[in-house]
């Protein structure tokens, strides 16, 4: 049998050399881009395994918190009370700070300490700190708890809870609560300074007519409580009963108390006057209140308001006592501080041409015009044209 003749015939073998020659080739290129690649992407994950296990090693140490200036105040005064503390300690570390916050918190920090109860006189001293500091809310919210019964009353916490309630409008209620409480108490009884509180916050609302009437009634209640307990009055709870009688026309009422003043010890000054003259002008009372001006004037020495000198002038004007008008507006003049306005000045002029004496009004005019340093050239035209001359006018 002859030999098989590779040479004409194609070898099985040989496309299979091929095949795999390329396969090889492929596998070493892949080999090589699979180790460069890999060497590559190790090397940030040695690195980033480094990092991490050098944080995990070596963790850097936490930053505290910084103390504000408030808490290391705060801190330094709580440390400064030494166990055992008394009040006199408490109301001395309270009247210290200048922030009324921080010394509320230091009031309430000493109230939770053990042994410890605050007493009458640290509320007085809080309350007077946060009214002082306008911490309104927290002025409150320590009334609240006194009334409560937080602790013992004394009559300065209570006088010192009215004139908080007193100055605030929305608490003025809570003011007759309060001296409810301390009138029916057997310990603290309302004195003078209870009394010149409510009598002042009273005035304050004396403003319309038909009002101060039903305020009238609370001061006439207040006036019978105060003499019933024995508190004595001054010339200024006295005046504010005289004026609160004035503004209401109770004229009678106010001299009644005018003429009980000697009584108490007081002694009658100018505010007693003017009131007392300026409520009977409006009660048409005129020659009372000119005898009770020539009083204050001439025996006494005093010098009214000026507006009671004006409504004085006005009503003795309009009722035609024109020499007793003239003379109280010269002796107004003759106080430098004082010079009537220009209503006063149209209404004693037109009244004395109303009953035909426009030349002793041109007069005194001229009077008038010399005395007041006031009057300018356009006041001194205005009330020169105003000015006319016809017989009386029937009234």
């Amino acid at each position: 049998m002859s030999p098989i003749q590779l040479g004409n015939y194609p070898s099985p073998y040989l496309g299979d050399r091929t095949a795999m020659a390329t396969t090889l080739r492929r596998l070493v290129t892949s080999a090589v881009r699979t180790t460069s690649v890999s060497s590559f992407s190790l090397r940030p994950l040695s690195s980033a395994t480094s990092t991490s296990t050098t944080a995990v090693d070596s963790p850097s140490p936490p930053n505290p918190r910084t103390r504000t200036p408030f808490e290391k105040e705060f801190e330094s005064w709580t440390q400064s009370l030494v166990p055992g503390f008394t009040t006199e300690d408490v109301n001395r570390a309270l009247r210290a700070q200048s922030d009324p916050d921080l010394a509320l918190d230091i009031f309430r920090w000493t109230a939770q300490q053990r042994g410890y109860k605050h007493d009458h006189s640290a509320y007085l001293t809080i309350i007077q700190i946060s009214v002082a500091g306008k911490r309104i809310r927290h002025a409150e919210t320590l009334l609240e708890e006194v009334l409560a019964g937080a602790c013992p009353m004394s009559t300065p916490l209570y006088n010192s809870m009215l004139r908080f309630c007193c100055s605030r409008r929305f608490l003025f209620k809570r003011a007759f609560d309060v001296y409810k409480r301390m009138y029916g108490s057997s310990d603290c009884r309302p004195d003078l300074e209870t009394y010149t509180l409510l009598f002042e916050a009273l005035l304050r609302r004396f403003n319309k007519l038909n009002v101060s009437y039903v305020y009238l009634r609370s001061v006439r209640s207040l006036t019978k409580q105060m003499k019933a307990i024995g508190v004595i009055p001054d010339t200024f709870v006295l005046n504010m009963i005289i004026k609160a009688s004035s503004k209401c026309l109770e004229v009678d009422e106010a001299m009644r108390v005018f003429k009980e003043m000697g009584l108490y010890g007081c002694e009658p000054n100018a505010y007693s006057y003017s009131y007392l003259i300026k409520g009977l002008c409006e009660k048409e009372r005129v020659g009372t209140g000119l005898s009770l001006f020539e009083e204050m004037r001439r025996e006494k020495g005093l010098v009214p308001s000026s507006s009671t000198f004006m409504v004085l002038v006005c009503s003795l004007a309009l009722g035609r006592r024109f020499e007793d008008a003239a003379n109280v507006v010269l002796d107004m003049l003759g106080n430098s501080s004082m010079s009537p306005d220009f209503l006063t000045y149209r209404t004693l002029l037109d009244e004395m041409c109303r009953d035909g004496k426009g030349d002793d009004a041109l007069e005194l005019l001229q009077e008038l015009r010399k005395r007041d340093a006031n009057m300018g050239e356009g006041t001194y035209k205005t009330l020169l044209d105003a000015l006319h001359f016809h017989s009386p006018i029937s009234r």
